[in-house]
């Protein structure tokens, strides 16, 4: 029986020679410590992969991902992760990545079922309902779900920084921040959604200018 993923594994090949061509020693620098300074909590979307999108080779960026790039705590998966990251890695950025066009935003604003994934997405649902003023002002259905995009990576990002492993990573004087980005599959630019919290304390506020900010646009184009 012939191999159905042989050619995932001839790719690898030519993937690992072409590197190992380009420089000699990048696999053995990479297996010897993993040092990156981000982490990335985004949608398992496969079209966004997070190190090639911003041009960083593998090592460089530690990777969370689940459908819609939802922090929940009760996600023993993504709190492990943000754990590891802080405590063991030491990482200095932490990046809420959402992306326009994701299947579960997109599911959630057509109030269309899905199975089992309903009930994770439940938690982006929580988002529309807390917004659904400022989704409601949107005339447009794209329009509606690219703000739900950019809505859920905020409120992503203030339950990153009410997880114990970043509040304790900053009450020992850590140097740790978190960040609300955007990712579009139409241009492939990143939207900086302006959410920067280095603090605890700093985090009411960068919540509040960030929707402020966020609402005060009519809406994003697709």
């Amino acid at each position: 029986m012939s191999n159905p993923l042989q050619g995932l594994l001839d790719g690898n090949r030519r993937w690992s020679a072409s590197v190992r061509a380009e420089d000699p020693r990048f696999f053995e620098r990479l297996s010897q410590q993993q040092a990156p300074r981000y982490l990335w909590i985004g949608c398992s979307d496969s079209r966004v992969p997070a190190t090639q999108i911003v041009d960083l080779p593998p090592g460089d960026i530690f990777v969370q991902r689940n459908v819609a790039n939802v922090v929940s705590h009760t996600d023993l998966n993504c709190l492990s992760t943000i754990q590891f990251a802080v405590d063991v890695l030491k990482v200095e950025h932490i990046l809420v990545v959402g992306h326009y066009g994701c299947g579960g935003v997109q599911a959630v604003i057509d109030d269309r079922r899905l199975g089992l994934v309903d009930n994770w997405l439940r938690h982006v649902g929580d988002v529309a309902q807390k917004h659904a003023g400022a989704l409601a002002a949107l005339d447009l259905a794209h329009l509606r779900s690219s703000r739900l995009c950019e809505l859920n990576v905020i409120e992503q990002v203030a339950n990153v920084c009410q997880t114990t492993s970043v509040i304790d990573a900053w009450e020992r004087g850590q140097k740790l921040s978190v960040h609300a980005w955007c990712y579009s599959l139409f241009d492939g630019h990143i939207k900086d959604l302006d959410m920067h919290v280095d603090s605890r304390m700093s985090l009411p506020l960068a919540y509040s200018q960030a929707l402020e900010q966020l609402i005060a646009i009519p809406g994003q184009p697709r």
